[in-house]
């Protein structure tokens, strides 16, 4: 008897991986060389393909479809109809359609994906990453920034609790909780504390 919950609309093929707690809502799919952790939440419309990889209480939202070469870490979560790409050159004449074309996708603990944002494959999303609604993501994006826009550009940095940070003439800052950033440059920032 399965750990977890799928809708009788849902489709999940034999030999998936699914941890307990996880639920998959209506017409979705798990391809049976998925991989998915505990506590995840799939929303309506949800395609999970072969080897693709997912974490624990990951939450995807309706229409996202996962293909093969991404792998999302722990409280990862992807907004409304938001998309991963896999291959950067399709053509349907010569198609390109097997493990070894597929270009990776690694987004990190705690990283955020707005609704109708577009992940072009090859990138890293590191933690706690905040991709806002409808941006296009063509090249890396650096641990708790805020991106936006077409190409996508760092606006700003976002705490793991979800605070805009603001920082001081130091280059700290706090959030709610009391977690303290630092600064280290324009394209990075940690966390202290």
């Amino acid at each position: 008897m399965a750990n977890y919950f799928a809708h009788e609309s849902a489709y999940v093929d034999e030999g998936a991986e699914i941890g307990e707690e996880t639920k998959i809502w209506h017409f979705s799919h798990v391809c049976g060389q998925a991989k998915i952790g505990r506590n995840c939440s799939f929303g309506q419309n949800v395609f999970v393909a072969n080897n693709v990889i997912i974490g624990d209480y990951c939450k995807i939202q309706n229409n996202v479809s996962l293909y093969e070469g991404v792998i999302l870490e722990d409280y990862v979560f992807c907004g409304p109809s938001m998309v991963f790409t896999n291959i950067k050159t399709p053509r349907c004449e010569y198609p390109r359609n097997t493990s070894d074309h597929y270009g990776k996708t690694l987004v990190k603990r705690g990283a955020s994906i707005g609704a109708n944002a577009t992940i072009v494959c090859g990138v890293t999303l590191h933690e706690c990453a905040f991709v806002a609604a409808g941006a296009v993501v063509t090249k890396d994006v650096p641990a708790y920034a805020m991106v936006a826009g077409v190409p996508a550009e760092i606006i700003g940095w976002m705490s793991s609790y979800g605070d805009v940070l603001e920082f001081d003439e130091h280059g700290y800052a706090i959030d709610f909780i009391g977690a303290k950033y630092q600064q280290i440059s324009d394209q990075e920032v940690i966390k202290v504390s």
